[in-house]
């Protein structure tokens, strides 16, 4: 099974890379499920209806989220109708929407999907480990779906290294999101589950986390309030993480880092070229 994440969607340079380059590259690569973390797509704050749709029209298979979940209010109500919309699951309880789905694959495969947040530097939340060990009982890897693909929303990489290390075996993979800023750590862990503590974002990188410069550097000279932050407007690049599964456990095969467009180094998986 081959399967693709991309990271954190940044206002209208990461929709429209994923726009314009997602649909050839389902084709190209024969994609079985992408996923598709879409937090900040709207102007770099949570996400809307009709964003949503958007990006599911482009290719993605499922949209994980994070902190900004809610930050357009309307998400609150349409999140609840919208099934391959996530937003994490150790959110507390009572919280609208769900936070994992299985999604089928053009092939006939079952593909978890949970996305699940950090409590470091973080706002406060349920155990992630705890919620996840629920998720994967429900539906274990190799008997009740045949990926499983965590998308861990988290500030401090040794949170999402602990994560990973707890479910290697367990998942095909694990990979961090939220920093914005791709790892160069993508490997495949002793027991199969590959790993890499964040994605990156699909946005303009020539930026500050994908948002204009002169506001973030203004708040770390002056410390005083300020503007809004808004999304840079530049050209986007695509960042994420490719999987290929063995078929037999589900676990992974190869896995490489995703990025193509400008100001980072390309990236592409050779093993589907």
């Amino acid at each position: 099974m081959r399967l693709l994440f991309l990271g954190d969607v940044v206002g209208r340079p990461g929709r429209v890379a994923i726009q314009n380059l997602l649909p050839s590259l389902r084709e190209r690569w024969s994609l079985d499920c992408v996923i598709v973390n879409g937090e900040n797509a709207a102007g770099g704050f949570g996400i809307t209806e009709s964003i949503c749709e958007e990006l599911l029209a482009a290719g993605a298979d499922v949209i994980t989220l994070g902190n900004h979940s809610f930050d357009q209010r309307d998400a609150l109500v349409f999140i609840e109708r919208q099934p391959r919309l996530l937003r994490p699951i150790n959110m507390p309880q009572g919280t609208p929407g769900r936070g994992a789905t299985v999604v089928p694959t053009p092939q006939g495969g079952m593909v978890l999907v949970i996305n699940a947040m950090g409590r470091l530097f973080m706002d406060p939340m349920d155990d992630p480990f705890t919620a996840v060990d629920r998720a994967l009982e429900q539906c274990p890897l190799g008997s009740g779906c045949d990926a499983a693909v965590i998308d861990f929303h988290a500030e401090a990489t040794s949170e999402k290294q602990a994560m990973g290390a707890y479910l290697d075996g367990r998942t095909t993979f694990v990979v961090g999101t939220h920093t914005h800023v791709p790892t160069s750590d993508v490997r495949i862990q002793p027991l199969g589950t590959a790993y890499q503590s964040d994605a990156g974002m699909c946005g303009d990188y020539d930026s500050i986390l994908g948002m204009t410069k002169e506001e973030p550097v203004r708040r770390f000279l002056q410390k005083t309030p300020g503007a809004r932050l808004e999304a840079a407007a530049g050209p986007g690049t695509l960042a994420g993480l490719a999987v290929e599964t063995d078929p037999a456990t589900g676990l992974a095969l190869q896995a490489k880092a995703v990025r193509i467009g400008p100001h980072l180094e390309e990236s592409l998986p050779s093993f589907w070229e």
